[in-house]
């Protein structure tokens, strides 16, 4: 038995499934963890729901940023994007079940001393805090007012935890730092221009795993969403997004010894889409 954790697939269903044969997945004794993003820019966002939702307890998942964006445009809270590639999924038969089964899914996830998330956490934050949080956000869109939800998504603001926060504005600070955080200040406000690399802070900001003394620093995050950082494997540390979607790698790292398995992606999309 084996976990592997994959990165950001934005609908590339070629490179998973090479990947998969790759890694010799078998459902039956194997775990598959997914950062989130599973949909979106690539050529064949439906194939991926399709073959995620059918593997059943052999998946976890958490979601991304375009994960979000795709119950949104469903459900009309915001036109589809210039890039967008969602019409397979909403055109296919099978819409309403793929987009229930991905609003069961977690924003955060942790097991074998790995906290699985999308994009990142927030200094202040240790686990249970951030699982806390992440059922918010989880209980909301499994229920029955997560239109609701979605229409107030959107938005910058607030940029900064408080324990006062509530309503729309707790749940959108939530889901915007598990899903779209890549720079914060030591105190967690967060700045959502920048998307090139660690190394490119703006002034006064930091990669939020670079943050000292943050709350999650004696455990190991898992994430994505950052492809322009690359794949890197360190004790507190595990980035996954190697950029298919732009012409990079899929990549899968085994938890138990961190052997990587990589295929190469054929570029879906431009560098000067990246949303």
């Amino acid at each position: 038995m084996a976990t592997y954790l994959i990165g950001d697939l934005q609908g590339c269903c070629k490179p998973l499934d090479a990947l998969l044969r790759k890694i010799a997945f078998d459902p039956r004794v194997d775990q598959l963890w997914l950062v989130g993003d599973l949909v979106n820019r690539g050529h064949d966002s439906l194939s991926v729901l399709r073959q995620l939702s059918a593997l059943g307890g052999a998946v976890t998942v958490v979601l991304g940023n375009h994960d979000l964006h795709l119950l949104a445009v469903a459900e009309g809270v915001v036109p589809r994007g210039k890039h967008d590639t969602l019409d397979g999924i909403l055109a296919a038969p099978d819409c309403a079940e793929l987009l229930h089964w991905l609003r069961q899914q977690k924003l955060a996830h942790f097991e074998h001393g790995v906290l699985l998330v999308h994009a990142g956490v927030l200094p202040q934050w240790d686990v249970a805090t951030t699982l806390q949080l992440a059922s918010e956000v989880e209980h909301t869109l499994r229920g029955a007012d997560y239109r609701a939800f979605l229409e107030q998504m959107y938005g910058n603001q607030p940029d900064r935890w408080s324990d006062d926060l509530h309503g729309a504005a707790r749940l959108r600070m939530i889901t915007n730092a598990l899903t779209r955080l890549r720079f914060c200040t030591t105190t967690g406000v967060m700045e959502f221009d920048t998307k090139y690399g660690a190394e490119d802070a703006p002034p006064g900001f930091l990669a939020w795993f670079e943050v000292p003394h943050r709350a999650t620093r004696d455990v190991r995050v898992a994430f994505g969403h950052w492809s322009t950082l690359g794949l890197r494997i360190e004790p507190n540390l595990l980035a996954l997004d190697t950029g298919c979607v732009w012409g990079g790698q899929l990549t899968a790292v085994r938890l138990e010894d961190d052997a990587v398995f990589q295929v190469n992606c054929a570029a879906a999309q431009t560098p000067g889409s990246v949303r």
